[in-house]
């Protein structure tokens, strides 16, 4: 239900190259940082990362530090330049254009005695509406209107293209409307603390309206009965990575017998959607109940539902006294953050949600080189280059199925930097001095923008993150590889550094976004992008058996005492990990044997291959908080990222061989227990 604006991706006994004792490091990768004391073939991540742990504590309003945060850090301070000087200048600015709204949205932002002194009355309109409700068609009125006004509440709805024809974008409308993590916090022992916090935290949300104590906790209570009931029709994590699982296609009029008290050809003109010919209705079963609960629930529990969400989404933008009881649940509670984030950094998270393409516009002037875009366009064709010649060299694969997966690979279109054209903003309007009333209009804008989308062509040119953001995805659906500007910099990508440490930081990265399209879902889109299957049964069963021993792995890495790693919710990160750092291997292989000696150079007492090992590691190098790391393991496609450091490398005989292990050690996977896909 939040609508908040916020992936990220031994040495032999006697080694003990990389001490401190070492002069200064010359290079990239500082080797200082190696701790000697562990042993590189028992545990690499410690070996390569041990040291900077200890020395870089988590910060008080974070949740996790290690080189994401830190490089992400950096963009918000660019950011922050960015915003403030949009700020300043804003009376002043050009009328309508991209400065003077960011920079009147992010002083809004900043106004704390305007936002405190308004309290909770920017949404007591809205409070009033449901506080009118009095049967299911009032309700049903009250979930479309507040889609339409950029607020989903009880399911999602948006546009995307169709699994089965890849180049129309068509309406998907899909299982939401609960405020715990997933669906397991409402009914596993495990998550019953939490669930007693959850009534607390709602009370304490209804009573900062008005509401009696005493009224507050009935009304809470109801909330958390009420998302029980949806929890039990929703499918869990593991299942809705399934594209099975995640498009059903129906007419109106079948969409309408699921459930007959919503008018789905109403709520569909309220959004302004082109939908004709039919929709997804992704989750048959979460609709079905829904139908149920709009003729058996009370108005009454259909309230304080909607209340407290009501209250809840709007809790960033109001009084600190919303302010602070959204984080002593949200962040403390959930996620064990010791202290809120400095206002300046929640303002501009919310301008990122609110105009992040347009901010990216700025930031891309001044934060990002011609040279940055054409070396990593070069490393991206390095990639694919090495990426097809491993897929022609499977040993496991049919000849029909390789020449699908090389039909898929032909496809890919890179995207780097930022998109080739950017976003009109002119149908936004945004004031100095109402922040509240900023959001809204920027939520209900950008809804209209996304909404717009359906019915036509599916835009190839759109991106799905902003180039501010230190990340990067894979689209099965268009069969594109995106990376924004603020991921190609150190530890990810270094231009002057050795080829060793942008094939093992970027080059990775790059292979493991390609490796989506061939993990167990990705795998399952064609090289046009649509949901069909290319295999053999055969390969299928041979791909399945090998990925079950991926599973196997990660199923085995205990991430906290008694909590291990969810393999099958992690898979597809997991694949992607594998063939992305075993095709970045092959590309480094092919760029050394254009240079035969700097394929024999050591630099600070590691070879190439060496390099290029740690400085993967490096990238997962972190520590997170156990609240943080207990809400990921259930949340999270993506495992910790201390296994995520070994778990690839130790799948490979080339790591083995780098840094002198021998069977038997914990970084050496051999026999029956090494996995090989891609």
């Amino acid at each position: 239900m939040k609508h908040r604006f916020a992936k990220p991706l031994a040495l032999a006994v006697a080694m003990t190259l990389g001490t401190s004792a070492l002069a200064a490091p010359s290079t990239a990768f500082d080797v200082r940082e190696i701790d000697s004391s562990i042993k590189a073939c028992t545990d690499f991540n410690g070996f390569v990362n041990a040291k900077w742990v200890a020395a870089h504590p988590i910060p008080a309003d974070r949740t996790r530090w290690g080189s994401f945060d830190a490089l992400r850090e950096d963009s918000l301070n660019v950011q922050r330049k960015l915003v403030e000087n949009a700020s300043s200048h804003a009376a002043h600015a050009k009328s309508g254009s991209i400065e003077q709204k960011i920079g009147y949205l992010y002083a809004s932002g900043m106004d704390e005695a305007a936002i405190d002194k308004a309290g909770f009355d920017p949404i007591k309109p809205q409070l009033a509406r449901i506080a009118a409700l009095k049967n299911g068609a009032d309700v049903a009125t009250y979930i479309r209107d507040s889609h339409a006004r950029g607020e989903p509440v009880l399911f999602s709805f948006g546009g995307n293209a169709d699994f089965k024809d890849s180049n129309q974008e068509i309406a998907y409308a899909g299982q939401g409307g609960l405020g715990l993590p997933t669906t397991d916090y409402y009914s596993k022992p495990d998550f019953a603390k939490i669930r007693t916090a959850y009534v607390a935290h709602i009370a304490r949300m209804l009573e900062l309206t008005g509401v009696s104590a005493a009224e507050a906790q009935k009304q809470a209570a109801s909330v958390l009965a009420f998302e029980t009931r949806l929890a039990a029709a929703s499918l869990p994590r593991v299942e809705m990575r399934k594209p099975e699982n995640r498009y059903h296609f129906v007419s109106i009029a079948e969409a309408d017998k699921v459930t007959p008290n919503f008018d789905w050809a109403g709520f569909f003109k309220a959004q302004g959607a082109n939908v004709t010919k039919g929709f997804s209705l992704s989750q048959p079963k979460f609709f079905a109940e829904m139908q149920k609960m709009l003729g058996d629930v009370p108005a009454s529990t259909w309230q304080a539902y909607f209340r407290y969400h009501a209250i809840s989404n709007a809790a960033p933008y109001l009084s600190a006294p919303f302010q602070q009881q959204d984080f002593a649940f949200e962040q403390q509670t959930l996620n064990g953050q010791k202290e809120m984030q400095p206002r300046w950094k929640r303002v501009l998270e919310t301008t990122n949600g609110s105009m992040g393409m347009a901010l990216g516009q700025l930031y891309v002037v001044d934060h990002f080189p011609a040279s940055s875009k054409q070396r990593a366009e070069e490393l991206v064709k390095n990639l694919s280059a090495a990426f097809r010649t491993r897929i022609e060299q499977l040993e496991w694969m049919s000849d029909a199925t390789k020449q699908k997966a090389l039909e898929k690979w032909a496809t890919f279109v890179p995207k780097i930097g930022y998109p080739a054209k950017w976003r009109d903003w002119s149908g936004l309007t945004v004031t100095s001095d109402d922040y509240y009333a900023n959001v809204q209009a920027a939520r209900q804008f950008n809804r209209a923008y996304r909404v717009a989308k359906i019915g036509k062509p599916v835009d190839r040119t759109d991106w799905g993150m902003t180039p501010q953001t230190v990340n990067a995805y894979y689209n099965a659906q268009k069969n594109e590889i995106v990376f924004p500007a603020a991921i190609l910099q150190p530890p990810f990508f270094d231009a002057s550094a050795d080829d060793a440490i942008n094939y093992g930081g970027i080059g990775a990265v790059i292979g493991h976004e390609m490796g989506h399209g061939y993990d167990d879902q990705g795998s399952k889109f064609d090289a046009s992008g649509n949901n069909v299957n290319w295999w053999t049964d055969a390969d299928r069963t041979a791909f399945e058996a090998r990925t079950a021993k991926l599973g196997a792995q990660f199923d085995g890495y205990e991430a906290l005492p008694g909590k291990h790693v969810n393999g099958q919710l992690t898979m597809g990160e997991n694949i992607g990990d594998l063939g992305g750092l075993n095709a970045a291997y092959t590309a480094l292989q092919m760029a050394l044997s254009k240079n035969p000696a700097e394929a024999n150079r050591k630099i600070d007492g590691y070879t190439q291959d060496q390099r290029f090992f740690m400085n993967w590691a490096r990238v997962w190098r972190g520590s997170i908080r156990p609240e943080a790391q207990l809400t990921l393991l259930n949340t999270d496609p993506h495992a910790p990222a201390k296994f995520r450091a070994i778990g690839a490398p130790s799948n490979m005989p080339e790591f083995a061989q780098a840094f002198q292990c021998k069977g038997g050690d914990a970084m050496v996977r051999d026999g029956e227990t090494q996995v090989k896909i891609w």
